[in-house]
This record gives structure tokens, C-alpha cells and sequence, in this order.
């Protein structure tokens, strides 16, 4: 009897066992599940689940279904997901360590951009504080890409002088820069812009051309004026914190693996879709024709000169929250300038 005993306990606890090392994941996204940085977040999802042998597994939620990205950051923090994809624009004061990369800079290249974001959220203790206070873990970063000029009707931006007046849809400090230069920005999600440029209520955007065929705005866009302005780094998957250190450190490493391997990942997409909608537009080949001009060098210059105001803005904020602004500000500049320089010299990852 006792034998008995003993085997049906060493099987019961080894069935509690197996069970209690599958976890499912809750995890909202704010985007629909279509286009280049959804295809990235798919192949992450898989990474772990191949990694962790099936151990972790997710339950996703597109399209804002669950939480969107106003929402994002509470949802988050209070559980209702275990993880999501946020933009630290919608949320600025929580998400104050985030913002850092949404400062627009001379660097425009999305690998370049992530890469060194990565790099600064994953090992730069203060940062990582930070996050932790608001609850939050990192584990991946996405690029916006630069920003181009998007515009409806006969509306055109073709020199800084053009802004002026334009009613126009922008977030985080793009915005502040463009009501800097003359421009009547509309608060608007980018799921609203297609409606937006199709009635008139926006002139022109500060939009991205990986996400045109997800959004489809090149249906009600007339033209497109090419800037590679900066990018949005404060673009990131965090998990909420508790959800993470209730896992195992096997699991957790299988996590910021898979987060590394989805900075190259999504970059390679981005870069392919790019040239693909660059084309399309010209060609008329992604559905429709649109005109395509180049922004003059000196009107992107002055673009530059514009953000540096929010560099210092940026710096004080950190200072307040009491990490040491300007470091972190040079430690980023640096990485940006590190995966600029590897980039130039060695090509991207996927082509050496």
C-alpha cells in the first residue's frame, strides 16, 4: 500500500509538473494582423514557441481587439494582457525611458535604429528601472522606418514652407515639430487615417511606407514626398513584470532570445517592403499610381535642426525622473552611430 502510494504521488507530481510547464501567454496587439511588422510578430511568437519545445505558447489578440494602443499601457500594467505592442507616443510619462527613440535623428534606417535601441533597453540598468517602475519588462523593438510625407487630394509637401498650414496627422514629437513649422495636426490613430484622407479631414501625414498596404492609405493618398525623417524606436513589445518573474529563467531567456532575433527579423521586412512600395507607387503595380518626389537636402537639414530642442526637452525629463539624462542620451547616440558604422562596413545580418 505504501509502495502504492509513494508511485501514484511521484505520478501525480510529475503530471502537476508537466501541466504547470505549459504557459500560455495573453498577448494584444494594436495592429491588424496584415502587412510587414505583423509577419515580424508571427515569426517571433513562433521563435519562442520553437525555442521553449512548445513550452510557451500565446494567445493573441490583432486589430486592437482586446486592448488598442491608447489603451495598451494600463492593459498591460493591470493584466489584462500579459503582454502588447505599444507606442511609447501614446503614452509619454509612463513610458518616459521609451521615448528616447522617438526623438527624430540623422538615423533613419530601421535595423540601425532597433538595433541600437535593443541594445540600450536590454543592458542599460536605468532604463531598465525605469520600465520596471511602470511595471514593464522589454522584449522586443520595432522601427516606424523614417517618416515620408503622405498626402490627399492636391495637397503637396515638396519644402519645409509647405508644412505650414497643412492639416496634418503626426504623434509624439514629429507632431510638436510639425505645429513647430506651421502645421494644424489632427489627433487621429493611423486605423483613422485612411477615412481621414478620404473625407479631407487631413491634408497630409507623417506615414510610413511599410505600412501602406496594411492600412491601405495608398487607395486615398495622391502623393508621397520622400524624407526619411528620423523614426519612432519608442515602438516596443514589454510584458508586464509580475507575468515575467513568475517564469522560469529558462523560459525568460527564451524570451529576450527570440526579442533579439525579431529586431533582425522585422528590420530585413521592413527594408524588402519598402522597395516594394516604392515601386508599386511609381509603377502603379501595389494598386494605384501616386507621384513620388524627393525632399531637398537642406529642407531635411532644417528638419534635424527642429528635433533638437526635444533632445534637451527629453534630457530634463530623464533628469526629473532621476536617472542621469545626458548619458543615456550620448550612450544611444553612440549605439546609433556603432550599428550605423557595422551596417556600412559588414551590409545587414541577413546578407553577410
Amino acid at each position: 500500500m505504501i509502495k502504492t502510494l509513494i508511485s501514484s504521488s511521484i505520478l501525480t507530481l510529475a503530471l502537476t509538473t508537466t501541466v504547470s510547464a505549459a504557459t500560455q501567454l495573453r498577448y494584444a496587439e494594436g495592429s491588424p494582423n496584415r502587412g510587414a511588422r505583423a509577419d515580424a510578430v508571427f515569426h517571433m511568437i513562433e521563435d519562442v514557441k520553437k525555442l521553449s519545445g512548445g513550452e510557451l505558447t500565446f494567445d493573441t489578440h490583432w486589430g486592437g481587439a482586446l486592448l488598442n494602443y491608447k489603451s495598451m499601457v494600463g492593459g498591460v500594467a493591470g493584466g489584462t494582457a500579459d503582454m502588447g505592442t505599444m507606442l511609447a507616443a501614446y503614452d509619454p510619462k509612463k513610458l518616459r525611458s521609451l521615448t528616447i527613440g522617438d526623438i527624430p535623428t540623422a538615423y533613419s534606417d530601421p535595423w540601425v535604429g532597433t538595433r541600437a535601441m535593443y541594445e540600450l533597453m536590454s543592458t542599460n540598468k536605468d532604463m531598465q528601472k525605469l520600465l520596471a517602475d511602470q511595471g514593464f519588462v522589454y522584449l522586443t523593438g520595432f522601427s516606424t522606418t523614417g517618416a515620408q510625407f503622405e498626402c490627399a487630394g492636391d495637397k503637396q509637401i515638396r519644402s519645409i514652407a509647405d508644412i505650414k498650414g497643412k492639416r496634418m496627422r503626426a504623434v509624439g514629437n514629429f507632431a510638436k515639430i510639425l505645429d513647430d513649422l506651421g502645421a494644424n495636426l489632427i489627433n487621429l490613430n493611423i486605423s483613422d487615417a485612411y477615412q481621414a484622407y478620404d473625407t479631407g479631414l487631413v491634408d497630409c501625414g507623417a506615414s510610413y511606407f511599410y505600412t501602406i498596404r496594411a492600412f491601405k492609405t495608398f487607395e486615398v493618398a495622391s502623393n508621397y514626398t520622400i524624407a526619411n525623417w528620423g523614426q519612432l524606436l519608442g515602438f516596443a513589445t514589454l510584458m508586464n513584470i509580475d507575468i515575467w518573474n513568475d517564469l522560469s529563467p529558462e523560459h525568460q531567456a527564451v524570451l529576450q532570445k527570440a526579442g533579439s532575433n525579431a529586431v533582425d527579423y522585422a528590420a530585413k521586412l521592413q527594408i524588402e517592403e519598402m522597395e516594394l512600395v516604392v515601386d508599386g507607387l511609381r509603377t502603379g503595380s501595389i494598386g494605384k499610381k501616386a507621384e513620388l518626389y524627393e525632399l531637398p537636402e537642406e529642407d531635411r537639414s532644417a528638419l534635424d535642426v527642429a528635433a533638437e530642442k526635444y533632445v534637451q526637452e527629453w534630457i530634463d525629463q530623464a533628469n526629473q525622473d532621476g536617472v542621469d539624462g545626458q548619458s543615456i542620451w550620448n550612450e544611444f547616440k553612440a549605439l546609433l552611430a556603432k550599428y550605423q558604422e557595422e551596417k556600412d562596413s559588414k551590409g545587414y545580418p541577413w546578407q553577410r
